[in-house]
């Protein structure tokens, strides 16, 4: 089912969040190929919305075909390697969020990354128009691709050539957004993490970890302008809750300490950490064996991004209140003061809503309701 657009979302600030990482931000969960290259097959997302269509089956339409939200708009820079000179193999792509946004957005769309899962919650979440700016390249390191100058400045080395980059093409999709929705205000509302593996993988990078993400958190605030700019880790979890690597476990350690508000009290309510372990699924239910890319498995991406998603809703301010007309069953509802993923929550079908001060005249307007509810 398609959104259509609220007679309000025009008036309203565009929601924008910035995606960063590496290589399992670009993505490679599979779209429609699992185990042995074979279509719709287990390690697929077609596999999850066939077999688990409660949890999935909002992804597909009626006839089964990806669903494309036009309330969540996608802007994406990335490449599969932290090329030289920087940026130099960058490949571009935009359009409305749809499976398919992957490593070969550019192409085929065979791979979506976590930009799915957390479009779907955050798309659900807000009533205004969503916006995604994916910027991710494979092999990236923090201690070193993205390393920031609050990291130069207390332990040396150079300002990453990757995060000045970052900062610039999140200039350039600016511009583009403003060409896609002209006239509307633009607010940088999260940023999204998932990044990790280049580091997890050598002792001296590891071990700086937890400072220099520290430092990459305050300075990307400081740089993109917005103070306490709410910000989610996605965790380095592959392996999963079997792992026993100390190098895995140290970085995995470092990633969560960011949490640890007796130690950082400035990022209490506005950094979150998601434990991404248990979405782990092993290279015998998953299209290849390669851990370092999740072994490409479409369930993992999925959970990942929505759980991203899930944490990201718990860190930014609650949207305005707004009236939802739906349909549910034989009978119609009216909730005021729910946003429409509350109406989808209970297996209805939207057919308008708003919010603001017409919502209150909306609300009187409903008859012939089975149920109202004020906020």
């Amino acid at each position: 089912m398609a959104f259509a657009a609220s007679s309000s979302r025009a008036d309203d600030p565009i929601k924008v969040f910035l995606l960063a990482g590496q290589s399992n931000m670009v993505g490679y969960g599979r779209v429609e190929t699992g185990v042995g290259n074979v279509a719709g097959a287990i390690g697929s997302l077609r596999y999850q919305v066939n077999s688990d269509p409660d949890n999935y089956g909002h992804l597909v339409d009626a006839v089964g075909d990806w669903k494309v939200r036009d309330d969540v708009w996608v802007w994406s820079r990335q490449s599969e390697y932290v090329y030289q000179p920087p940026g130099s193999q960058d490949k571009f792509a935009s359009g409305y969020l749809t499976a398919g946004f992957g490593h070969d957005a550019h192409a085929a769309r065979t791979a979506f990354g976590p930009e799915l899962g957390f479009g779907t919650v955050i798309g659900d979440y807000y009533d205004e128009q969503v916006v995604l700016v994916k910027i991710a390249w494979g092999g990236a390191t923090l201690a070193i691709d993205y390393r920031p100058p609050t990291a130069v400045a207390d332990r040396g080395g150079t300002v990453g050539a990757y995060y000045n980059l970052m900062l610039g093409a999140y200039q350039n999709a600016l511009v583009d957004i403003a060409a896609q929705f002209p006239g509307q205000e633009i607010e940088l509302a999260g940023f999204g993490w998932h990044q990790g593996w280049s580091d997890r993988v050598n002792q001296t990078f590891n071990e700086e970890y937890e400072a220099n993400l520290a430092d990459f958190i305050v300075d990307v605030r400081n740089d993109l302008g917005v103070a306490n700019l709410p910000f989610v880790i996605a965790e380095t979890g592959q392996g999963g809750l079997q792992e026993s690597d100390p190098l895995a476990l140290s970085l995995m350690a470092a990633q969560e300490s960011l949490v640890d508000f007796n130690k950082y009290p400035e990022f209490a309510g506005n950094v979150a950490f998601v434990d991404t372990q248990a979405f782990w699924r092993n290279a015998g239910v998953s299209p290849r064996n390669v851990n370092f890319h999740w072994n490409e498995n479409g369930e993992t991406y999925y959970l990942i991004g929505d759980g991203m998603g899930q944490a990201m809703v718990s860190l930014v301010p609650e949207p305005n209140s707004m009236l939802v007309l739906c349909v549910g069953g034989a009978a119609s509802v009216c909730w005021f003061g729910l946003r429409r993923a509350d109406c989808l929550a209970n297996k209805a079908s939207i057919v308008s809503h708003t919010k603001g001060s017409d919502a209150n005249v909306r609300l009187a307007a409903c008859t012939n309701c089975s149920f109202k509810q004020g906020s």
